[in-house]
């Protein structure tokens, strides 16, 4: 069994100085995924469908082009190859993020 808690997940993602922390790769991959309030998010489509879900913060996320507000709470689908990006973050963001399909291997 894994188990994770989200405060040690925010303090290893801030600690590594990225924005993205993936902390399981199983069938589909999972990771942490935090935007600062009135950051730049520079991703790029994915070849993998994903779901966030927002944990803390509030803001905007443009999926294709449909922008929607997003809020501790948000469940977003996006599917592989779509461009998406979050944007006029106005409290900084927490999202944990899924990734499917992905190649299997444990974090280690």
């Amino acid at each position: 069994m894994d188990t994770f808690e989200l405060a040690d997940l925010v303090s290893e993602r801030a600690a590594s100085g990225k924005l993205y922390l993936e902390f399981l790769k199983v069938p589909a991959r999972v990771g942490l995924y935090s935007l600062p309030a009135g950051a730049t998010d520079p991703q790029q489509p994915h070849t993998e469908d994903e779901v966030y879900y927002v944990i803390r913060g509030r803001g905007q996320i443009r999926v294709g082009d449909e922008d929607r507000p997003v809020e501790a709470g948000s469940v977003v689908y996006v599917a592989a190859q779509v461009a998406h990006r979050f944007h006029s973050i106005t409290e900084a963001l927490d999202i944990l993020v899924f990734f499917a399909p992905a190649e299997y291997s444990r974090r280690g």
